[in-house]
């Protein structure tokens, strides 16, 4: 038995691969346990390594330090690539009033977690992970653990046990209890589901139209014999032109093209611009001008080439060098015109109309090789960990804490990976991710940290569960889950006058739970909470890991 012994008791590299590994297939097939239609998801692997550790497994101490710590960078970094273009959107133009709400949520959990400690006799970790745990929140707690290794580097690895436990006894009541206050303020407001949803969609079709298309005659004088780029007011619209007809002839439109009475030209925008182009232009026509038969083609490029990311359109002179005319630009499922404000990115598509051997032209300039997204830039991402852990060391002097707080190995590759991030283009490196590469290194890493925890903290959980503080944690943890999110459902229904499907998007992304989402998506028989979920969560994930942080500084310094 020799073997086994390698494999799964002593202490050597290749035992920690197989126990690390064991952990997470496990969890992950934990994870995928559905009952009422949830599931734990990646969290199941806490629960796996909670319970192989209870049966003897452990790893080496500095072995499980490094594989924790760097799971966790590897984690907050692809969660600040993945967050960090939409961050500064979601608070400037997606709504201000939902993510104040969904900050509201935040704090109050951390004011209930404070006066659980203080006044309900809750060790620091225990709070904290009663804090991450029942707001369904990884992150959080992974943030939390680096913060004791500055706060408390002698008795980390037992606070971090102890905040596995506390995260452990939060999680499932975390997850049912989103559930349970939409379907409480359901319930008391007598809400019916389908009305609400009609309501929604219709503000969001007011507030953001899809964009449109119109054939315009030229019938205004003023207009004639001006070209399109001098043409008072036109580009102001923000409507782009395509494509011209004179006297049965198409071609595209440049801004050098001049203006004639009778001249059909086909513009794309939002309804209300176009409706403002139809008055200066002068009347709308019954042609559909891209049926015309003619020399022109319409064709979707994809942006791969890193040498004209981070240009604009306009930069590009696509109409001068090539008299072609890209009319949309597609990025994350939204279309609008490429106006000169903004910038390409990789992975951006961009629709252009021209003849057929200009557009050969016009995708060599933009590459247009989709497979080249696929092929992951190593280089920026481990410069981007490097320049994140070395700012995450860096010491910031707060009023009324006795030293400097860091950010750390969780706040410092976070905060790096937003800023590059919304760079998209800079020193010379593209700092883009793909989806898919970005996708498995944050399960590997979150994989690697709740591993990790779970093995530290697995031979006192059962332990903790049993005795009677097990059951007055379940209440804590159920309080954190439970009081935040009902006050602001009633706040935002009573005084906000919130539609629902928005709250049901509202209270799963301030959690930051996908189950909860897929619950009110079913509930609603609707994707339409998805929305509002991706407009709060940028803001709410880098609050929660924040949150983590500050309750470690703030309750184990007091």
């Amino acid at each position: 038995m020799n073997w086994f012994a390698q494999l799964f008791t002593n202490h050597t590299p290749a035992q920690a691969v197989v126990v690390l590994s064991l952990a997470v297939v496990l969890g992950l097939a934990l994870g995928r346990v559905r009952v009422m239609g949830i599931s734990l998801g990646v969290g199941g692997v806490l629960f796996s390594a909670l319970a192989l550790g209870h049966l003897g497994f452990s790893l080496n101490h500095e072995v499980m330090e490094f594989a924790r710590e760097f799971g966790l960078i590897l984690f907050v970094y692809t969660i600040g690539m993945q967050v960090g273009p939409g961050f500064a959107d979601s608070l400037r133009r997606r709504g201000f009033r939902l993510n104040a709400m969904a900050a509201l949520i935040v704090a109050l959990g951390v004011a209930i977690t404070a006066l659980l400690h203080v006044y309900g006799g809750l060790p620091v970790p225990v709070a904290v992970g009663l804090f991450s745990g029942g707001t369904t929140n990884t992150p959080s707690l992974a943030a939390a653990a680096q913060a004791f290794q500055e706060v408390m580097p002698q008795g980390a690895a037992q606070a971090v046990g102890e905040a596995g436990l506390g995260y452990a006894v939060a999680y499932p009541f975390g997850i049912f209890g989103i559930i349970l206050v939409m379907l409480l303020i359901r319930l008391i407001f007598r809400i019916d589901p389908a009305r609400e949803l009609r309501q929604m969609e219709e503000m969001a079709r007011a507030q953001s139209p899809p964009l449109e298309t119109v054939t315009l005659e030229v019938a205004n004088p003023g207009l004639e014999g001006l070209t399109l780029g001098q043409a008072p007011g036109l580009t102001e619209t923000g409507a782009a032109v395509s494509r011209v007809m004179l006297a049965g002839q198409v071609s595209v439109a440049v801004p050098s093209t001049v203006l004639r009475q009778g001249m059909l030209l086909h513009a794309v925008g939002r309804p209300d611009v176009l409706e403002k182009l139809a008055v200066l232009v002068g009347r709308v026509s019954r042609t559909h001008l891209p049926a015309v038969p003619g020399p022109l083609e319409m064709r979707r490029f994809v942006i791969t080439r890193s040498q004209v990311v981070g240009k604009s359109v306009a930069e590009l002179k696509l109409a001068e060098t090539f008299e072609v005319n890209p009319t949309r630009l597609g990025r994350a499922g939204m279309q609008f015109t490429p106006g000169p404000d903004v910038h390409l990115h990789l992975g951006d598509v961009l629709q252009v109309v021209g003849q057929p051997e200009r557009l050969a032209q016009v995708e060599r300039l933009l590459g247009n090789q989709a497979k080249d997204l696929d092929h992951p830039h190593v280089l920026p991402i481990f410069l981007g960990i490097l320049l994140g852990t070395v700012a995450g060391a860096i010491p910031v002097a707060l009023p009324g804490l006795p030293s400097g707080i860091k950010l750390g190995v969780a706040g410092g590759p976070l905060l790096v990976s937003i800023l590059l991030s919304r760079l998209h283009h800079f020193g010379g490196l593209v700092w883009y991710m793909h989806p898919g590469a970005n996708l498995i290194l944050r399960e590997v890493g979150i994989s690697l940290f709740l591993g990790c925890v779970g093995l530290g903290a697995g031979g006192r959980f059962v332990a903790a569960i049993a005795g009677g503080e097990g059951l007055y944690w379940l209440a804590a943890g159920a309080a954190i889950t439970f009081v935040p999110l009902f006050v602001a459902g009633l706040i935002g229904r009573v005084f906000l006058k919130c539609n629902y499907a928005s709250m049901c998007g509202l209270l799963a992304g301030s959690m930051t739970d996908p189950p909860a989402l897929a619950f009110a998506g079913q509930m609603l028989k609707s994707d339409a909470p998805a929305s509002v979920y991706a407009t709060v969560y940028p803001l709410v994930m880098i609050l929660r890991i924040l949150a983590g942080q500050l309750l470690v500084l703030l309750m184990a310094s007091g």
